[in-house]
């Protein structure tokens, strides 16, 4: 028997103009938490939202397409809360405590987690097949922080985007790997050892 995510109240037919998207994102991210990517369809989502299942098809018209917007949403929030809170002398030592501090925190939010743990062959094709949404996110986080490491000095001049690409692979397998990597090592560790990875690579 299939689980469902836990509802509310029953469907009701609500405007689609009226319905915020972030609400049917956060219903969405809910039956994610719940029950996983693979088990979540549009009908979960519409009756936690409370919202007829037209309204949602209407602004989402398959599971992939909705969950793809959450996690760009979710991705995005949590980018820019990190960006926020990282300092550093230059521009190299931020770019580098943002990597390190956006792994350690992708690793712990529990969305990427669940997605990870429970559906990682999901990921699958964003690691053999192309780049997704949240990638180019973080792309673009890099080559706004190497621009402002080539401008000060502090970063190794090269071609950006090759630059920010590799920096992107580093980065990923430290995220998609770390379960089976932090086994028998200390996460801590681990993440220490990534600093010092991405900041002997930039250095001039």
């Amino acid at each position: 028997m299939k689980a469902e995510c836990h509802t509310k109240s029953p469907e009701r037919a609500v405007s689609p103009s009226r319905v915020d998207d972030d609400v049917l994102l956060d219903a969405a991210r809910a039956c994610v938490l719940d029950q996983g990517v693979r088990r979540t369809t549009l009908t979960d989502v519409a009756r936690r939202a409370e919202v007829s299942r037209m309204t949602l098809y209407r602004r989402f018209p398959d599971v992939r397409s909705l969950l793809t917007a959450l996690m760009t949403r979710e991705f995005g929030q949590l980018l820019a809360r990190v960006s926020g809170s990282v300092t550093g002398q230059n521009a190299r030592a931020r770019l580098v405590g943002g990597s390190v501090a956006s792994v350690r925190a992708i690793v712990a939010d529990p969305l990427m987690r669940t997605v990870l743990d429970r559906d990682g062959e999901l990921v699958l094709p964003y690691v053999v097949q192309r780049l997704g949404s949240t990638q180019h996110i973080a792309e673009q986080f890099l080559l706004a922080q190497l621009a402002a490491g080539h401008e000060d000095g502090s970063v190794r001049m090269a071609d950006p985007a090759a630059q920010a690409r590799a920096l992107l692979l580093v980065v990923q397998s430290f995220v998609l790997s770390h379960g089976p990597a932090t086994v028998d090592v200390g996460a801590e560790a681990l993440l220490a050892e990534l600093a010092h990875v991405l900041d002997a690579s930039l250095a001039p």
